[in-house]
């Protein structure tokens, strides 16, 4: 499992200039997490098995579009695809909370939400939708499309 380019980017922000932070410059953020997620993809091509992304390049395409409007396609291009299938898990008012490195609210992680599977549909990726219930019961749902 490969932790989200994001949070990884935000902590280190945080504790330098804080120049790209999403709060700060969405468009230099999502730049950053681009190269992140691609170095993430370059380091683990070699692996035989699964590798699931915690988000990745479609998710800071949809960033930099939405921040500055080029295409994702355009952003996407020099980039190999993912896996035909994606799982998305819609924002769950329930246990949604922002915290230091997320700061949006409930209101725009639902817009974030609106971009991404309208992205994922344009690129046509088979979209997965993870219904609402524990970890446990979540994580099994999706180790059930590998069985």
């Amino acid at each position: 499992m490969v932790s989200e380019p994001g949070r990884r980017i935000v902590d280190e922000e945080l504790q330098g200039e804080g120049r790209a932070l999403p709060w700060v410059n969405m468009a230099a953020f999502a730049e950053r997490a681009i190269e992140l997620a691609a170095a993430d993809r370059k380091h683990l091509a070699s692996e035989t098995g699964w590798v699931f992304f915690d988000r990745g390049l479609v998710d800071a395409a949809v960033a930099l579009q939405h921040a500055t409007g080029k295409s994702i396609h355009d952003t996407l291009a020099p980039f190999e695809r993912y896996h035909t299938r994606v799982f998305l898990a819609p924002p769950w008012p329930e246990i949604y909370a922002a915290d230091e490195s997320r700061r949006h609210d409930l209101a725009e992680a639902i817009a974030e939400y609106d971009r991404l599977l309208n992205a994922f549909h344009e690129l046509n990726y088979e979209i997965i939708i993870v219904p609402k219930g524990s970890v446990q019961a979540r994580a099994d749902f999706v180790r059930g499309h590998f069985a």
